[in-house]
């Protein structure tokens, strides 16, 4: 028999090869995605494309092109049953394109949309793609802020962008008719968006959504570890990305990573949401509790089996839809419905 007394300890949980089956608990809808986002083998397909390295700016710019213009397609596909009217401005150094719904329900009130696409990815018609979606689904003015990324513009310019059109939008508003969101790497932006106008005295808005929220560019959440792999949209960790938006800035500056920014039970009512295999679950749990031990107004979503950024149309991105409708009516003022 072997000493185990003179062996080191595993610091974890050793887990062997296994398959990971797609749960029957979930939509047949869902369950399709699922399949459909691996390969024979049980690989996820978006784990097969190699990620540059933070100093290769040809291959990220390249990487950009390739990304902005999938994603664009695959949300025109989903915008083009609502005719809307977009005007695109320039704000300072910041780009918006400022979407009016055919027919408003929620007059004089504005949903401030930050796309995701991992800090680097998601402008362009993507961008103005995702704010059609918001104005459509929400019934309300959205203006959709195509940030500049790396890795030509590094930090702060993604976050000097979003204060920039944050301030216009409050001052032609009001605080209490703006809503403030994010998806990804555009719930990292709308949360340092609030840290920062607290720290730079601005009014708050009347409520902030973040989707799977990347929280934590330093990745040391549970999630990080435990959903590896197993989310099929984003299988492996971003470091890569992180590295290359701060531009050698701190990763945990609360600017750069808002889950360790002080919280504040003067914070407006806060949406969060994850599923059970996203990859930033961690993120959205670890927030919740930081919120709900300083009183902040807080509800958190979190659903089975949900990869990074939901199941692409199941009943249960319908059922979230539904959910952050209901909660963004609810931010806003009556006069305003």
């Amino acid at each position: 028999m072997k000493n185990e007394q003179n062996l080191s300890p595993v610091e974890g949980v050793h887990v062997g090869e296994r398959i990971i089956p797609v749960p029957t608990s979930i939509s047949q809808e869902a369950q399709t995605m699922l399949r459909a986002a691996v390969q024979y083998d049980g690989t996820p397909l978006n784990a097969l494309y190699p990620i540059p390295a933070p100093n290769d700016r040809a291959a990220w710019r390249q990487l950009q092109s390739a990304a902005e213009a999938h994603y664009a397609a695959a949300l025109n596909a989903a915008t083009n049953e609502t005719s809307t009217e977009i005007e695109t401005r320039r704000l300072g150094t910041a780009t918006v394109h400022v979407v009016l719904p055919e027919s408003p329900r929620l007059k004089d009130c504005v949903f401030i949309d930050l796309h995701g696409g991992a800090l680097v990815f998601g402008g362009g018609d993507a961008c103005r793609e995702s704010a059609r979606l918001q104005a459509n689904r929400l019934g309300m003015t959205c203006y959709g802020i195509d940030y500049r990324m790396p890795p030509d513009h590094p930090y702060p310019a993604a976050l000097d962008d979003c204060m920039a059109v944050y301030r216009h939008v409050i001052d032609h508003y009001g605080a209490d008719r703006v809503v403030l969101g994010g998806r990804s790497a555009g719930g990292n932006l709308a949360l340092a968006t609030i840290l920062r106008a607290r720290d730079e005295g601005l009014r708050f808005p009347a409520g902030v959504v973040l989707l799977s929220p990347e929280l934590d560019l330093t990745e040391s959440g549970d999630s990080f570890q435990t959903n590896r792999t197993i989310d099929v949209v984003l299988p492996n960790p971003l470091m890569s990305n992180n590295l290359l938006y701060a531009g050698g800035a701190d990763l945990t500056h609360p600017y750069l990573s808002p889950l360790f920014g002080e919280m504040s039970a003067a914070f407006p009512p806060i949406f969060l949401q994850s599923g059970t295999r996203d990859l930033f679950l961690s993120n959205a749990v670890r927030l919740h509790r930081k919120l709900r031990r300083v009183g902040a107004p807080v509800e958190l979503h979190v659903f089975e089996a949900m990869p990074h950024g939901g199941f692409s149309g199941s009943p249960e991105d319908m059922e979230l839809a539904a959910e952050v409708t209901r909660f963004v009516t609810e931010c806003l003022p009556e006069l305003a419905r």
